[in-house]
């Protein structure tokens, strides 16, 4: 069995962008992990995930990257470059540069196989290309099976928490790349 591959996404894939966020938030677990619904994300129009796929593939703030097995995508991940004093995506400014990583989905049954941490892996090196070589997430306080997972990949708690849209979230931090 061949490992999915992972790569950045292409401008013309606005529709499978489009389509695995659909997946993306309709998982049993979205409620505690996306800032939003199916019912929101099927609102935007074409000319919308267009802009999306053009800012996640284009952009140098701004990079998505997919899991694809065969053709069929089976995970994500979103990396957005804050810069100091900016504020982020919650309004809260930003105290020092960081890469924020966001929208991350693995497919049920590719979940435990090592595939989230490749996602991270790119979005990580990504940044690190860019100057910032620490990510940092945001994750609700009671969805532990998403903690488990990204302390497996080296992120630990800041002590940061606050309330978003979806209750209580937690701050999580890891460096990047090596010598970055």
């Amino acid at each position: 069995m061949t490992a999915p591959a992972v790569r950045r996404v292409r401008t013309a894939e606005w529709r499978e962008i489009r389509d695995l966020r659909l997946e993306a938030v309709g998982d049993p677990a979205a409620s505690i992990a996306f800032l939003s619904t199916v019912e929101q994300e099927r609102a935007h129009d074409d000319d919308f995930w267009r802009r999306r796929a053009a800012g996640a593939s284009l952009s140098d703030s701004a990079a998505q990257f997919i899991a694809e097995d065969g053709s069929r995508w089976v995970g994500t991940v979103t990396v957005l470059l804050r810069e100091q004093g900016a504020p982020d995506h919650l309004g809260r400014t930003v105290s020092r540069a960081r890469a924020d990583i966001v929208g991350v989905y693995v497919s049920p049954r590719q979940r435990g196989t090592g595939l989230l941490g490749r996602l991270i892996a790119a979005a990580a090196d990504w940044a690190a290309d860019r100057g910032v070589p620490e990510l940092s997430l945001d994750v609700h306080r009671d969805n532990e099976r998403a903690q488990a997972a990204y302390r497996k990949l080296g992120f630990v708690p800041t002590g940061e928490t606050f309330a978003s849209t979806i209750g209580p979230e937690l701050v999580m931090v890891r460096p990047g790349r090596v010598g970055a």
